[in-house]
């Protein structure tokens, strides 16, 4: 861990990243072992015998309650206020100004990472979290760096991370800054000075990998987390620890275990009724909590948004049927003991990795004439759901986006009726949504005047098949060091192909009316994959997009009212706040983790930036060169059709969710077409040696043997000869 303060730059620059790109954008994962210690306080960790009385960053229940009144431009917690609806009361910037919006000032880190993290204003202190984990704390106002913080992730985390060396926020409380690290562990730091105060181990199994890519949620004296990592076989789990020291106070499995074993908790015992048949505790059973916990001050409850099963399809991994609990549900527990309260299961028997981790907010809306406190959630399964949250209940259930896999929410039942004609048990089957979902993390903003949500949305769907080994043996089996979603990966590529005419994705942002369901307007955006919003009362709504854009649009017809470039592609929300009376306006750039061909970071890259406007602004974002996409000439290509057959494979199953499908990257991941003579030379090397480990590309060496990496190089040669030989023509027509 390394802690510094004043200027300074990242001191680590990945070059590779692992992400997962499904079919079109879509993500899935790969991962790899690191032993540690169990959970405990670690030895090694820089915790002072008396920590100094905190001086920074004094954040407490009392203090997020008067955000909306006394510090309407502070962003003291992820969501803004613990209800977590990302609305700005601010109104200096409004629609007749916002034309003079410019850039006031930028912060590189460094990296080409992809950033998908929401900073924090804290009186005048900006907190920011970046790929890797290290932490920042930059002057709101100038973008001075005050300290930052290094946790020292091990490069070789990012195989077993999923979607990408990544970290979606942190929190600030009591003095605090809370920061989950990628390889598992909980860190506090001081706020005043970004010196460690305590450091726990979260993870459970270090024979199974998990890794945390969520940020954190701090109240009630408690620091609330939860992990990833359900396509490798992991078990889920939310821990509360004790803020000041770090003990822990609870645990909630979200899946049960072995049934030969104790239940840890009278949950487990109930949700074990539903997995029918099977080992799903051998193969994992998934339902980790890697993104959505909302802290409810009205009911002193936690919602937890559990993921999806592992694997994916339920018929491997529960073959004798049931709902699955609490696999893509809501829990309620009691914020002290972690005893639940209610749940509610967004899709019994996930078979489409339609996690319910998407943001949830609570707001007072009247339903039917009467009041009632609600949660919001639009999950990924693409029906947007309001559900009391006193007891559960379900009050609405609207299709937000494209569906297909189901017809309808049945209100009296609280379940999705699916539909069978798009069943993929004995064909592929395009379904909307994907694996993306119609709409996934990116934050979205609640508008209660106007009783619109603000979101951005994908019609993305995914071609879901059977794997080929478990139709023809009925068997499957987890794969040490390789993906396990239990639907056809390594032949994807070959599958999308051989379609005479895919459906192609689309993005959106939309103005949705969760009660009527009725969409209010809709702009639909370049390209499928783009960052979250942040509405403010001067009827503005503010967003990062792929293209690179940051815009203000009008809230009542999402006309565009300003615009500037960032020349890198945008994933993370964009926040609001003010200091010293100016109202600014800021967010995150870099995108390298997803399949993002005509997108900004295709174009010229990833670059980490944090990027602050503000009227009157005149700072300049220098223009970055395009990057060279030549595809030059290849090594010879000597592999027999057999042998590239085995390559594609491979290198779908292991390679393509960092590099993409069909050997076609992002811009911010390196692309292997365009590899050099010199890196052709070392391609075993990087491979089996590891020795770009400490960037993040560990060694495969415990999953491939010499003659298997050869064909995945020769296969990457063989599509980089394809694609070459389609750019010339192209050239030639061009000019003739």
């Amino acid at each position: 861990m390394h802690v510094r303060t004043g200027q300074a730059g990242v001191s680590r620059s990945g070059m590779v990243a692992v992400v997962a790109v499904v079919a079109l954008a879509v993500l899935l994962v790969l991962f790899g072992r690191q032993e540690a210690p169990p959970e405990e306080v670690r030895p090694d960790a820089a915790v002072p015998a008396a920590p100094p009385a905190p001086t920074a960053g004094m954040v407490d229940e009392a203090r997020v309650a008067r955000v909306g009144t006394d510090e309407p431009g502070a962003w003291l917690t992820y969501g803004r206020t613990y209800e977590e609806q990302r609305f700005s009361p601010l109104t200096q910037v409004n629609r007749e100004n916002a034309g003079d919006l410019g850039l006031v000032w930028y912060k590189d880190f460094g990296t080409l990472h992809p950033v998908e993290s929401t900073p924090l204003v804290v009186d005048g202190v900006m907190y920011a979290i970046l790929p890797w984990n290290i932490t920042y704390a930059l002057d709101a106002a100038t973008g001075e760096e005050l300290w930052s913080y290094d946790p020292e992730v091990p490069g070789e985390t990012a195989r077993r991370a999923c979607c990408g060396v990544i970290s979606r926020g942190l929190a600030v409380y009591r003095g605090r800054v809370y920061v989950a690290t990628l390889d598992g562990r909980l860190i506090a730091l001081d706020a005043a000075t970004g010196t460690p105060v305590w450091e726990v181990d979260t993870v459970i199994d270090h024979t199974r990998n998990y890794t945390i890519t969520g940020a954190p949620r701090a109240a009630a004296g408690k620091v609330f987390i939860g992990n990833g990592g359900a396509e490798f076989g992991v078990r889920g789990y939310v821990t509360a620890y004790d803020a000041d020291t770090g003990e822990q106070a609870w645990r909630f499995f979200t899946v049960p275990g072995d049934p030969s074993l104790p239940f840890e908790h009278p949950e487990m015992e109930m949700a074990a009724e539903t997995w029918k048949g099977g080992e799903w505790w051998d193969i994992g059973g998934g339902g980790t909590v890697w993104n959505s916990i909302v802290y409810d001050p009205d009911f002193h409850t936690v919602y937890l948004g559990v993921g999806n099963g592992s694997p994916w399809t339920r018929v491997i991994r529960s073959p004798g049927g049931g709902d699955n609990l609490f696999l893509a549900a809501i829990v309620a527990v009691d914020a002290d003991t972690g005893v639940m309260k209610w749940y509610y299961q967004t899709t019994p028997g996930d078979n489409w990795d339609y996690t319910a981790v998407q943001d949830m907010t609570l707001a007072d809306l009247e339903v039917d004439g009467v009041m009632r406190k609600v949660l919001m959630q639009a999950p990924k399964n693409g029906f947007f759901y309001v559900i009391d949250r006193s007891d559960g209940t379900l009050l609405r259930a609207h299709p937000y986006g494209t569906v297909t896999w189901a017809t309808h929410v049945d209100l009296d039942t609280g379940r999705p009726v699916e539909n069978t004609d798009v069943a993929y048990d004995e064909n592929p089957q395009w379904i909307h949504p994907g694996a993306l979902g119609a709409h996934n993390w990116q934050a979205m903003s609640w508008d209660g005047e106007r009783g619109v949500m603000y979101l951005t949305t994908h019609d993305t769907p995914f071609l879901f098949a059977m794997p080929e080994e478990y139709e023809k043996t009925g068997v499957y089996k987890r794969r040490e060091g390789m993906i396990n979603v239990g639907i056809e990966y390594g032949r994807i590529n070959q599958l999308i192909e051989a379609w005479d005419e895919p459906p192609l994705p689309e993005g959106y942002t939309v103005a949705f009316d969760p009660l009527s369901g009725d969409t209010v307007w809709a702009v639909r955006q370049e390209h499928p994959w783009n960052g979250g919003v942040v509405a403010t009362a001067a009827g503005l709504l503010f967003q990062g997009d792929a293209m690179g854009k940051v815009s203000a649009r009008s809230t009542d017809d999402g006309s565009l009212l300003w615009q500037a470039d960032t020349w890198t592609s945008i994933v993370g929300p964009t926040i609001t706040y003010e200091v010293d009376g100016t109202q600014y306006v800021a967010t995150m750039t870099g995108a390298g983790s997803i399949n993002t061909t005509g997108a900004a970071t295709y174009t010229y890259g990833s670059h980490a930036r944090v990027v602050v406007y503000a009227l009157g602004g005149d700072a300049e974002l220098p223009m970055p060169p395009e990057r060279d996409t030549t595809i030059k000439e290849q090594p010879p290509l000597t592999a027999s059709a057999d042998d590239l057959d085995r390559g594609d494979i491979l290198y779908h199953e292991l390679c393509s969710p960092c590099h993409g499908i069909g050997v076609l990257s992002s811009g911010g991941i390196p692309d292997l077409r365009f590899m050099t003579p010199e890196i052709h030379a070392t391609f075993e090397a990087i491979v089996l040696g590891g020795t770009l480990n400490d960037n993040g590309m560990a060694s495969f060496a415990d999953v491939l043997d010499v003659e298997d990496t050869a064909r995945i190089q020769q296969y990457v040669i063989s599509r980089a000869n394809r694609d070459r030989e389609q750019e010339l023509a192209g050239d030639a027509e061009d000019a003739g």
